[in-house]
């Protein structure tokens, strides 16, 4: 029980992570390797607002994400729809895409270094015992958790009930035939990027309550967030939030019971098996 709860925490920190770039690959057909760089910037900015006004992270979320959505807005605008626009398919974009957002991650860290430095941050927030199923937890990890499951479920249902949910995810199955019904396919994509953006953002203002983070961290969370996306199917909500939790459990049952040195084998292990019997993802329908 232990392993299974603690897992699941985990679990919900990692899709946070990963929600952000399944929009922006499932919609906008942008692998955003910038990706864990926005999710430091949330979690410097909760980090600055708590330590300088003593604003709960809590709160910080909602001056947060409009900002990460306006920023990832203009980068989408100003350096990725040119690509979009000159690219004669889909694999030249992807390739121009990979090679413009790895240059825009170190570019990203350069500024982070020169304006907060390059040293760990941290700080104590909600840093207290929560008895669960009586074992203690952080309850800093709790409320996270918490916070991913409203935020995953609140996305899910947007995108399947609301009329602009269901245009996005038009988008994201086949943007020739969503233009054939009037959708804006290069406005959508924007909105998409920009939205998945901010996601990551939010993300990182909540995981900073109990990680410690720098400037140079956002590569590990890229990688984690690549892995997650692939595992439960790019543009599938269902999907990453299981591929997280089952990533979760697995990397806390490996630590726990085997060693907890062999956690990143354990997930690029499940990567590498979820590509050989399962590469179109969790809920995938196999191509005919």
């Amino acid at each position: 029980m232990d392993i299974l709860i603690t897992g699941l925490i985990l679990g919900g920190t990692y899709a946070l992570i990963a929600l952000g770039l399944n929009l922006q690959y499932g919609v906008s057909r942008i692998m955003n390797l910038a990706n864990g760089e926005m999710l430091v910037i949330g979690a410097f900015a909760a980090f600055t607002l708590f330590t300088v006004g003593q604003v709960s992270p809590l709160l910080t979320i909602f001056l947060v994400a409009p900002l990460a959505y306006v920023l990832n807005w203009l980068v989408y605008r100003i350096m990725l729809r040119p690509l979009v626009k000159r690219a004669k398919n889909r694999g030249m974009l992807e390739v121009d895409a990979i090679l413009t957002t790895f240059g825009l991650s170190f570019v990203m860290v350069g500024i982070m270094i020169w304006a907060f430095g390059g040293d760990y941050f941290s700080y104590s927030y909600l840093a207290r015992p929560i008895t669960v199923f009586g074992d203690n937890y952080g309850l800093n990890r709790v409320v996270a958790f918490i916070c991913a499951a409203v935020l995953c479920a609140g996305l899910f249902l947007w995108l399947n009930v609301s009329r602009a949910g269901m245009a996005i995810r038009a988008v994201a199955v086949s943007p020739e035939n969503a233009r054939l019904v009037g959708i804006d396919v290069p406005k959508l994509s924007a909105r998409a990027f920009a939205l998945g953006g901010a996601v990551t953002a939010v993300g990182g203002a909540v995981i900073s309550t109990f990680l410690t983070l720098d400037a140079s961290t956002g590569v590990m969370f890229t990688m984690k967030a690549l892995i997650i996306v692939i595992m439960g199917g790019v543009g599938d909500v269902r999907g990453t939030i299981l591929a997280a939790l089952v990533l979760g459990v697995g990397e806390t049952f490996v630590a726990s019971v085997i060693d907890p040195g062999l956690t990143l084998v354990a997930a690029y292990a499940l990567f590498i098996l979820i590509l050989l019997f399962r590469p179109q993802g969790f809920f995938g329908k196999k191509p005919t």
